[in-house]
């Protein structure tokens, strides 16, 4: 068959799963064991006929579909991954067609200049000055930039490796001497420690300090934190700060913490993976007030602003500090040469990139910033409908009102029964949650990412869970 009736044979079965999914009716997840889903999928068979095509492939990508976690579902509330708008699913058809790989601009012209685009538009929702990639920059004057990348746990790596090729220029070539601190939250997502280990700072030489509701408070124990990290030999060199973190959703006062970092010398990262898409909202952007202090922002367009994964912008507030943070050599790629575009290979651990831009402005060009804006809103606000629910019907605890679209409730019971019920409703397959720790106990977690989900699911939700907490108790 040609390649427009294959693809007309998936489109009808996205299509339908679309439908489907958005009307709740079939199970949000299909969990099997993995030789089951194997065997489901014939994988083997098709290895050997090597004929995936006809009807062949319209009942693989069928069985494919049934086995998959229904984002689109108004159950489906477990994690932090976008439910991506369908233009962004064509986009990322004609990115798989072409295959431009355009960390280098003569290998895909019009994807880098999408996302030369793109990252200048987010960067002025941070409230910085463009760079344009350079085109635009005056001499001794900086401009901000960035560069999309495959991840926020790539971005945060990246954003770290500036920070220390700005405090230390001859870590690169001489190594690290074990010398070196950074500071974090005790929220903070698990790959700045990760980071720290990969760059041969050490997991040891990251410093946490204690989160705490008052704003005074995290600065007081950021100092203290820096009173040990000195009295301890070490040289800190960043701080991270998270809007929002992972758990809770809490935003940390990054004005305060950007003061206490220009006090000490610190760059400031702000991992805003989740929480960054609020400065879209009017309503909402004060949640980041400061953010235009720090040195440089994660933003995943993955988690809140309708994106097929991965699609992650690291920005910075002088893109010379990008610009530096690497250094390499290769014959075939970096020479000088005449063309009306810009490389962006030298911001980036990758060689080989896909045109992430691509798939964000597909979202951006079918919504417009007013309506992802709209999107952002709805969900808050309905994470906040919830909390008040929630804090009404007996039997149910939330720690935190929400500060965006993550709520943490818990049931009455030890922390092992909040997992029975989290496991019993996954069997089921009508909800899809996750868990966190808040303070010393477990709580079940619901991110509301998905459109369709309404205040009538959740209440169903709940008095579901309470239910489950008596037979699984």
């Amino acid at each position: 068959m040609s390649f427009l009736e294959n693809v007309r044979i998936i489109s009808d079965e996205l299509d339908q799963y679309l439908r489907e999914s958005a009307s709740g009716t079939p199970r949000v997840v299909n969990q099997l064991p993995t030789q089951e889903i194997i065997e489901k999928l014939d994988l083997k068979a098709h290895l050997e006929a090597g004929a995936l095509d006809g009807s062949s492939l319209a009942e693989f990508v069928h069985n494919y579909l049934d086995l998959t976690v229904r984002l689109h579902h108004p159950g489906s509330l477990a994690h932090q991954v976008a439910v991506p708008h369908p233009a962004a699913a064509l986009a990322m058809l004609v990115e798989g067609i072409t295959n431009n790989p355009m960390a280098i601009y003569e290998m895909g012209p019009a994807a880098a200049s999408i996302e030369a685009f793109v990252v200048d538009w987010l960067v002025s929702k941070v409230g910085w000055t463009c760079d344009s990639y350079g085109a635009a920059r005056e001499p001794n004057v900086p401009g901000a930039g960035g560069v999309l990348t495959h991840g926020g746990s790539l971005a945060n790596l990246t954003a770290l490796v500036a920070a220390r090729s700005q405090f230390d220029d001859t870590i690169w070539g001489q190594g690290c001497l074990g010398d070196l601190a950074l500071i974090a939250s005790a929220d903070s997502h698990y790959s700045v420690t990760r980071a720290a280990g990969i760059m041969g700072i050490g997991e040891e030489n990251v410093y946490e300090w204690t989160v705490d509701p008052s704003r005074s408070a995290i600065c007081e124990n950021i100092g203290k934190t820096l009173v040990r990290i000195h009295a301890e030999k070490k040289r800190p060199f960043a701080l991270v700060a998270s809007a929002c973190s992972t758990a809770t959703g809490c935003y940390e006062p990054l004005r305060e913490i950007a003061k206490v970092c220009r006090e000490n010398g610190l760059w400031l990262h702000v991992d805003g993976a989740h929480g960054a898409s609020a400065l879209l909202s009017a309503k909402h952007r004060q949640r980041l007030d400061g953010v235009e202090l720090a040195d440089s922002l994660t933003w995943d367009a993955h988690k809140l602003l309708r994106t097929p994964g991965l699609c992650t912008a690291l920005l910075v507030r002088d893109a010379k500090a990008l610009d530096t943070a690497f250094h390499q050599d290769a014959s075939y790629l970096f020479h000088s040469k005449r063309q009306p575009g810009f490389d962006s290979i030298h911001r980036t651990v990758e060689c080989t990139k896909a045109a992430l831009g691509l798939r964000l402005l597909a979202v951006l060009a079918a919504l417009g910033e007013k309506g992802l804006a709209e999107y952002i809103e709805r969900q808050f606000e309905l994470a906040l409908q919830t909390y008040r629910l929630f804090c009404g019907i007996p039997g149910l605890e939330c720690p935190l009102e929400p500060q965006c679209n993550i709520l943490c409730f818990r049931v009455a019971g030890e922390d092992a029964l909040q997992l029975r019920v989290r496991d019993t409703l996954l069997a089921d397959g009508d909800f899809h949650l996750s868990t966190a720790v808040v303070g010393e106990s477990r709580y079940l977690r619901i991110v509301i990412t998905s459109p369709e989900t309404k205040l009538t699911d959740l209440r169903r939700l709940a008095y579901r869970v309470l239910e489950l907490s008596k037979t699984c108790n």
